[in-house]
């Protein structure tokens, strides 16, 4: 029994025993200080239990973190893999000088050279020469490009964002509702 109640007692740790405690002497020191092995089971199992909700909420806040590292990680390929079509759409082959804001239509010879045209598919009719028609890109002004598909999507983004910039430019920014902006810009 004795050696169960040392080991209790050195994994709970009790406050030192003080019998002047703030300089008064106590009546009884010797009752103030006893401990039965109740009182340290009992102390025992609630550190263990404030333990255990510890690492549970240590781990539930961590479980968070990764989520949001797998999701920070998910962007991350995305804008590689954006940056990297941009990168190569830049490198097509073109007989002139593009400028943002306009569409231009990508196509694949014969030999396998890709170019592009200002000239859409529908343009051309059946008096162009034999090609492969791969898609149509608007050069965007931060120099990325939007697929004629996407298009749509880009246009209410840029609008909303512009809505937005105005709304801040001016002195009611402080009473903006981001909400109203994005569900008027959206539909």
């Amino acid at each position: 029994m004795d050696n169960s109640k040392d080991l209790l007692t050195k994994a709970v740790a009790l406050v030192e025993r003080n019998i002047k405690p703030q300089g008064i002497l106590l009546n009884d020191p010797e009752s103030v200080a006893k401990t039965c092995q109740q009182d340290l089971i009992t102390l025992a199992t609630e550190i263990e239990k404030a333990d255990n909700f510890i690492k549970a909420n240590a781990c539930s806040k961590l479980q968070i973190i990764v989520e949001q590292i797998k999701a920070l990680k998910k962007q991350a390929e995305n804008i590689l893999t954006e940056a990297d079509w941009n990168m190569k759409l830049h490198h097509v082959s073109c007989n002139f000088v593009k400028h943002p804001g306009h569409v231009y239509h990508l196509y694949q010879r014969e030999t396998g050279q890709l170019y592009f045209s200002m000239i859409s598919p529908e343009e051309w009719g059946n008096s162009g020469p034999i090609q492969i028609y791969k898609g149509s890109y608007r050069l965007e002004h931060d120099r990325s490009w939007t697929s004629l598909e996407e298009i749509d999507k880009k246009n209410k983004e840029i609008t909303m964002l512009a809505n937005l910039w105005s709304n801040i430019s001016t002195p009611t920014y402080k009473s903006l509702d981001l909400n109203a902006v994005f569900m008027k810009t959206i539909f």
